[in-house]
């Protein structure tokens, strides 16, 4: 596959994982949604679909990485992708998760400002943020619609929850998901990794609400940060790195015991 095709398919996919992922949980979190209150199994459920729907879609140009630990797995795998593409398709998810997180804004907007300017989940919409630093100490209100962060702010036991489910998702890819290339997700490992995704949010999603994907925390992380919503927080910084750096960590360590035992 050519690099121009592994940069559209990642974009386009990961937009679509974003856009689904992301509007299930605008639909359950946000005022004036018919989703509203519909709980964990919906947001569980809606990510599943979501990964079904964008590795489908994607998969015919890029092999539907549509995560950078999944990416770099892929590159540590014996018979792997090329350290080149890697770039190529970091930029991609990237872009994508932006693009994906920007739509669901769009999709929700009346609901955003009705949930923003609502004194109840704000306060007095007449009262500003005095300064930068306050801002970031801590989550907006909307913020989980666009990235993660933890109940319990423990920073080795969030770190290790990310690597441990993101572990789980990239051995569940590596030994059941790929095509016959050996660089891509397959059709049905498709449906596989969509169920895995299910199952992580299920079981291990309960402290950090399961990046498992740097590029789905960072990306919405920054569109949230960019976009002009009234009262809407802070991005919560300090807590940033971590869906990045676990994941990340996971891909790597799953990587490596399918090289010692499957390959």
């Amino acid at each position: 596959m050519s690099s121009s095709d592994i940069f559209i398919g990642e974009t386009i996919g990961t937009a679509i994982l974003i856009l689904l992922g992301g509007g299930v949980c605008a639909a359950v979190t946000l005022k004036a949604s018919k989703a509203r209150n519909a709980g964990w199994l919906a947001i569980t459920f809606g990510w599943g679909f979501a990964v079904l729907t964008a590795v489908y879609t994607s998969a015919p140009l890029s092999g539907a990485h549509l995560n950078p630990a999944v990416t770099l797995a892929l590159a540590l795998k014996k018979n792997g992708i090329d350290w080149s593409d890697v770039p190529i398709y970091w930029g991609g998810q990237l872009l994508g998760a932006m693009i994906g997180a920007s739509l669901v804004w769009v999709a929700y907007y009346g609901q955003f400002l009705a949930h923003l300017t609502d004194k109840e989940i704000v306060g007095t919409p007449d009262v500003k943020v005095k300064s930068v630093e306050a801002q970031e100490k801590g989550a907006g209100p909307v913020l989980g619609i666009f990235s993660t962060g933890p109940e319990i702010r423990v920073a080795w036991q969030n770190i290790a929850t990310e690597v441990i489910g993101t572990v789980v998702l990239v051995l569940a890819v590596l030994t059941q998901g790929l095509n016959d290339s050996g660089k891509g997700l397959g059709v049905l490992g498709a449906l596989i990794t969509s169920l895995v995704v299910v199952s992580i949010g299920l079981s291990l999603g309960g402290p950090t609400g399961y990046a498992i994907n740097p590029a789905r925390d960072l990306g919405p992380r920054i569109v949230h940060a960019l976009l002009p919503l009234p009262n809407k927080g802070g991005s919560d910084w300090s807590y940033a790195w971590i869906p990045v750096v676990g994941p990340l960590i996971g891909g790597a360590i799953a990587a490596g015991i399918y090289n010692v035992a499957f390959a």
